[in-house]
């Protein structure tokens, strides 16, 4: 999240939106969000793990893996970084470029 904060501006050409889901609960997700990371962009709690199997990221153990998904304006996913990859915002912003250039 901090490496998304530190790039946020990149974001912006790029008329995009960018959010965080955790599934941790919303009052862990506002500590972290206000106090320890200082983010300008909202983190939504997916406690219910909801999301997290719906996208397939959703380990049998109940954890969702780390991943960044470009979603166009249709609902289609357009690109998909996971693991350690999906900390670095480069590919995203990248992807949206290409989104947005079609």
């Amino acid at each position: 999240m901090t490496a998304y904060q530190a790039g946020i501006a990149k974001f912006e050409g790029e008329e995009a939106q960018v959010f965080g889901i955790s599934t941790d609960n919303t009052p862990t997700l506002k500590h972290w969000a206000e106090e320890h990371l200082k983010l300008s962009f909202p983190l939504l709690s997916d406690f219910q793990r909801k999301v997290a199997e719906a996208y397939g990221v959703l380990s049998p153990n109940g954890v969702a893996s780390r991943t960044t998904f470009v979603i166009d304006t249709n609902g289609k996913i357009q690109h998909i970084e996971a693991g350690a990859p999906a900390i670095d915002p480069n590919g995203a912003v990248t992807a949206c470029s290409r989104v947005r250039k079609k």
